[in-house]
């Protein structure tokens, strides 16, 4: 799914964007267990997302501005680069604050949370000029039309509103807990044996 020229032309079919979708257990799909994904864009066509709550073992922010050529400081964060998702995992990601933009390339999300994903923001960040909050992810996480609301259906996915404090600044670890919470489920109780009313 493209990123440039998302659109929502059937009212109600974007329930997910700018949600988080949260694995339960018994996620049939290793890659998403235990996952906590922010939607970007969900339509008719299908549904785009970032895993919010893996990193790629052993890469931070200063490695993969080394591999691009682009200079860091002292100064400049350094966390990890996260796993977004199975789809086109050469190709990177800003999930970040609303306070910036880069032009055409920039799909504001909510009002809060917009997804960037040229080398100019990850210049800007870089030198620190960037948004107030960032996630850099390689890869993203992609369903075809009808495809996600028959994963929620199949008890694979639930999902809660998403909060600026849960996307940035949660720990990894913690997310996927963190987001079960503000739905009022305590991780502890759930039973990878799920099953529909």
């Amino acid at each position: 799914m493209a990123m440039q020229g998302i659109t929502v032309e059937d009212g109600g079919e974007s329930f997910l964007e700018g949600k988080l979708l949260i694995a339960l257990p018994g996620m049939p799909d290793p890659r998403f267990e235990r996952s906590v994904i922010f939607i970007c864009a969900h339509s008719g066509q299908g549904a785009m997302g970032l895993i919010i709550n893996k990193a790629v073992e052993g890469l931070n922010f200063h490695d993969m501005m080394e591999r691009l050529d682009v200079e860091v400081s002292a100064m400049t964060p350094d966390p990890p680069i996260l796993f977004g998702g199975p789809m086109q995992t050469e190709r990177g990601f800003v999930l970040h604050s609303g306070d910036f933009e880069s032009g055409d390339s920039t799909l504001p999300v909510t009002r809060e949370v917009s997804l960037t994903a040229t080398l100019d923001i990850l210049r800007a960040i870089a030198s620190g000029q960037g948004p107030q909050r960032s996630l850099f992810a390689l890869g993203y996480a992609g369903w075809s039309g009808g495809q996600i609301e028959d994963e929620i259906r199949a008890n694979g996915w639930i999902h809660c509103d998403a909060d600026m404090g849960l996307v940035f600044d949660t720990s990894l670890d913690a997310k996927w807990g963190e987001a079960l919470r503000k739905l009022g489920i305590d991780a502890s109780s759930l039973s990878a044996n799920t099953g529909s009313a």
